[in-house]
């Protein structure tokens, strides 16, 4: 096994009390780093492996006469302008030392994410064990925790050594090798298949699926005991059709899999998309009616594969 002794992963939130990510009442662990770009994403403060800058421009002060955070940044990451602070993120992307987040009361200006070593992550867990009653334990979410194989895996291990239920929230995009190894020491699983087709699949995430269908299909046969179910956001023009339902049921019925759980999409994360400095592309468009999410549920309901809508997911 790895020595974890001098293993650090950047996670940018640990929530306590999650009732949806797994069974029963769960602490889970966001990491930092994905390899999808998903247009629509809710987390796109987890694009990055490292900390790094955000501005809730909402939250700033300016307009009442804070200029506390000016001349600050040694680089020149930070000036005012008519509007108050405003953040050259060309600069401020590469930033490793953050000056600007001190002078800041408001807390408009933050670091995402921190370091944690496998003991200190285990710390939080043991913490938080009294919690979760029975049937619960810790999921690993993101960005995708599968890009710290070697963090991941020490934590496992020690969440297998103190019998923690374990859950993972994965793209499973990652090499097949890392995959198989990693899966074996986690109990339930969500994959997220966000379309079929691998050049919509592309447009909508900048990778291709192949590598992810492999991954799952490989899993499955591999002799792994836990419980796999797959995921994706319903998103109108993008992955809503009955076509795309009917390729992941029949991929599903093949690879021995039943459980989908479909999720409605929503614009929880735009305002980060904005506090990093980016563009979002679903400000407009994307939502879906329930009379959508019904139909397909109907859709993988007729072909014997059980379909969850959004946190109805039984555990």
């Amino acid at each position: 096994m790895t020595d974890s002794t001098n293993l650090k992963a950047v996670l940018f939130d640990i929530q306590a009390f999650s009732v949806h990510d797994g069974p029963g009442c769960r602490t889970t662990v966001f990491f930092s780093g994905c390899p999808l770009r998903c247009r629509w994403c809710s987390n796109p403060e987890n694009f990055t492996v490292r900390p790094h800058l955000m501005f809730a421009q909402r939250v700033c002060k300016w307009a009442s006469g804070c200029r506390a955070c000016e001349k600050r940044c040694p680089r020149n990451g930070l000036v005012f302008g008519d509007n108050g602070p405003e953040i050259q993120w060309e600069i401020c992307r590469q930033c490793t030392t953050f000056e600007c987040i001190s002078a800041c009361a408001s807390n408009a200006l933050k670091v995402c994410g921190k370091y944690y070593s496998v003991d200190e992550l285990m710390s939080v867990l043991k913490r938080d064990f009294n919690n979760w009653g029975s049937d619960g334990g810790v999921t690993f979410s993101g960005g995708d925790p599968l890009l710290h194989a070697d963090f991941l895996k020490a934590v496992l291990h020690e969440c297998r050594r103190l019998q923690i239920h374990t859950a993972v929230e994965t793209s499973a995009c990652v090499p097949e090798k890392t995959f198989l190894d990693v899966m074996p020491l986690v109990d339930f699983a969500f994959v997220d298949v966000k379309n079929m087709d691998d050049a919509r699949h592309i447009d909508g995430t900048s990778v291709s699926n192949k590598l992810i269908l492999n991954n799952i299909a490989s899993l499955m046969t591999s002799g792994w005991s836990g419980r796999l179910v797959l995921r994706y956001p319903v998103i109108r023009g993008f992955n809503d059709s009955e076509e795309n339902a009917l390729r992941l049921a029949e991929f599903m019925k093949k690879n021995g899999l039943f459980e989908v759980n479909i999720l409605k999409f929503h614009r929880l994360g735009q305002t980060k998309w904005e506090q990093l400095g980016h563009t979002y592309d679903y400000a407009v468009g994307g939502d879906v009616g329930d009379d959508v999410m019904q139909h397909l549920q109907s859709v993988y309901l007729d072909h014997d594969i059980l379909c969850y809508i959004g946190d109805k997911t039984p555990f």
